[in-house]
């Protein structure tokens, strides 16, 4: 989909221009362009950027053809922005991605190009579409709403990861959790990954709020400060979300080692009670002695009562005695 914004110097707006118009509006250096290349093959694209808007074929290379960690590319009258929305994923084994959008950030232009849709990027373009104010305070400011709603679609993920490791924890405890070690390696997988992200884009921004790019306007610099700052409180709570995973994970081991434990206990106890059971059923059991009177006595029913009275009684001895030892 190639859809595109155009704000003239008249203050209209006008939308999805012929290629001929974007050309037109190129060259113009009054109004504001917007064009969105989303979800198009790098053959189609490559013209656009490289023939009429004239790029260096490395930057273009980057925008279509390579994944990168967020970064920042100075190419002299334009700038080369990647940046990274995440998306958490609710399902049976919930995960973090994340979708590279890359921003060319011209005088008069900027051009957005994305491989699928993101979320971030739909919403300044109605934003764009009901108020031109958004789009009328020049290029730099609309990079600057771009990057805002990217890094507020972190908060969410965050939020709802830190629901799922809540869960964990519930399910721990009580007694079913038999998939907590793979809910809890596929959060720290994920936490890795938005701190390798989150990292580089926090440099990213504050590069552009330092103002070495000519691209972006002194005023708008407090801007990607702000956005910056929300980075910098996103990669402490992502830090801490890491350390509860990890503490969830030995919670998990001494969970198991504890159950081990009652199991290996129950199992002792079991042991210890049919013990002295089978000494006496071994004893009376032995036939290598030489009889010298008659056991008639020995094999008739008081005899058997007898013997069953006391195997009964000499377990039930043992659990009271072990229950007065605290061993139960």
């Amino acid at each position: 989909m190639i859809r595109s914004l155009y704000y003239d110097a008249d203050g209209a707006l006008r939308m999805d221009l012929s290629m001929e118009a974007i050309a037109a509006a190129r060259q113009s250096a009054a109004g504001l362009l917007w064009l969105d290349l989303c979800g198009e093959p790098p053959a189609l694209c490559q013209p656009i950027l490289r023939d009429m808007f004239g790029f260096h074929p490395l930057a273009v290379d980057d925008a279509l053809a390579e994944s990168h960690h967020p970064k920042v590319d100075d190419w002299g009258e334009y700038l080369l922005v990647v940046l990274h929305g995440v998306v958490f994923d609710r399902q049976a084994e919930p995960q973090v991605r994340t979708q590279e959008l890359d921003i060319f950030l011209g005088r008069s232009y900027v051009i957005t190009y994305r491989t699928e849709p993101i979320a971030a990027v739909e919403r300044v373009w109605e934003l764009c579409q009901r108020d031109v104010r958004h789009i009328q305070h020049g290029p730099d400011h609309l990079l600057y709403k771009l990057a805002d709603e990217v890094v507020a679609d972190y908060m969410p993920a965050v939020e709802a990861i830190d629901e799922a490791i809540d869960r964990i924890e519930d399910d721990l405890f009580d007694g079913t959790g038999i998939a907590v070690p793979g809910g809890i390696f596929r959060l720290k997988r994920g936490l890795l990954h938005l701190r390798r992200i989150i990292a580089p884009q926090r440099e990213v921004l504050n590069k552009l709020s330092r103002g070495d790019f000519p691209v972006i306007l002194d005023d708008d610099r407090v801007f990607f400060r702000d956005v910056y700052d929300h980075l910098v409180r996103l990669y402490d709570i992502t830090e801490s979300l890491r350390d509860l995973v990890a503490s969830v994970l030995d919670s998990y081991l001494s969970v198991v080692n504890n159950r081990m434990n009652d199991v290996m206990k129950t199992l002792t106890v079991i042991a210890t009670l049919f013990m002295p059971l089978s000494f006496v059923v071994g004893f009376f059991g032995m036939n290598f002695f030489q009889p010298v009177t008659s056991l008639d006595a020995w094999t008739d029913l008081p005899a058997f009562v007898l013997t069953l009275l006391i195997l009964l009684a000499v377990p039930a001895t043992m659990i009271v005695w072990m229950r007065h030892r605290h061993w139960m």
